[in-house]
């Protein structure tokens, strides 16, 4: 029998006299308004959720990282409980929820079958991203997501536009191409950019390198400083993919290369942070050139300012 009933539930199945009688003596409780457990008793974890889906109205499920708990997402807790209603419900009377509505909630983004009643894998992380503040955070959520064959990077496209609009959607959708391997592990032009706007010499692109077991290729080169540097998209979908880039940043370092590796994201949006790196590694190498400000606008700001503009005519 179930632990956990909304108060008309519990009426129906036992009359109402009995409900207030067994709370009023200590055998049953109420979590809150609506709500009856049948036992005095602490809550377990599920019976935590269910007082949560239970105070909430018709159509809710639990969403983001709460639902993804429940299909075994492991690496991320969400704060407080989440979970999403339909547009325009009350909002429950559980306190210490993490509360949202929408208005896209039928059985593409709900599933009908699985208890609790909770939001798909993909729109779970889809909402989880977008529900975070930090940038590197969202990106994690998702790439994890399909780290762990939660969902497919199909089923997540395909989420994201039911979605509409939502914070990180742009770091979310280059979130899904790089795991569906959509997006080169080195972002060439965003590269290109953070060196010239440095001041940087253009590096040479994919130079070949020979080592004890084999030959490796370097995404970008200054050979006369004798000075490289790595991108990683998403190796470690593979544990062997990610030892073997490993193996191999040693093999160039014992080779005599200064090394220095960034991932994808990094490249493509923390660009004043690789600048710093940059420059300093070619200036502790010999560089005598002239670095820019960086304090400027970095090459993407200035097209997220441009985008801007152009959206706001």
């Amino acid at each position: 029998m179930d632990q956990v009933l909304r108060t008309a539930e519990a009426a129906r199945r036992f009359g109402l006299g009995v409900v207030r009688n067994k709370v009023d003596r200590g055998m049953w409780q109420k979590p809150c308004r609506g709500v009856v457990v049948l036992h005095n008793g602490p809550l377990t974890r599920e019976q935590e959720i269910a007082v949560a889906l239970a105070s909430a109205a018709d159509g809710a499920a639990l969403a983001g990282l709460t639902a993804l708990a429940q299909d075994d997402f492991d690496g991320f807790t969400p704060e407080l409980p989440q979970i999403v209603l339909p547009s325009g419900a009350r909002r429950p009377s559980r306190r210490g929820l993490e509360v949202r509505w929408s208005t896209q909630l039928d059985d593409r983004d709900v599933h009908p079958l699985r208890t609790p009643r909770r939001t798909r894998p993909a729109r779970s992380l889809v909402d989880a991203a977008s529900w975070t503040q930090n940038e590197r955070r969202a990106r994690a959520i998702v790439v994890a997501g399909v780290q762990q064959r939660l969902t497919s990077t199909a089923h997540l496209r395909d989420a994201l536009t039911r979605r509409g609009p939502c914070r990180h959607r742009a770091l979310i959708v280059e979130s899904i191409l790089d795991a569906a391997g959509g997006i080169q592990s080195l972002p060439e032009r965003d590269f290109a950019e953070v060196c010239d706007w440095a001041g940087l010499p253009r590096p040479s692109r994919q130079r070949r390198v020979r080592a004890p077991d084999g030959t490796y290729f370097l995404d970008a080169s200054w050979e006369q400083l004798g000075m490289s540097a790595e991108v990683h998209g998403i190796p470690h979908l593979a544990v062997m993919r990610w030892s073997e880039d490993l193996t191999r940043a040693n093999e160039i370092v014992i080779g005599g290369e200064r090394l220095l590796v960034f991932s994808s994201y990094t490249i493509r949006r923390e660009q004043r942070v690789v600048a710093g790196q940059l420059v300093r590694m070619a200036q502790a190498l010999g560089w005598t050139g002239r670095p820019n400000d960086l304090t400027t606008l970095t090459p993407s700001e200035l097209r997220r300012r441009r985008k801007f503009r152009r959206a706001a005519v």
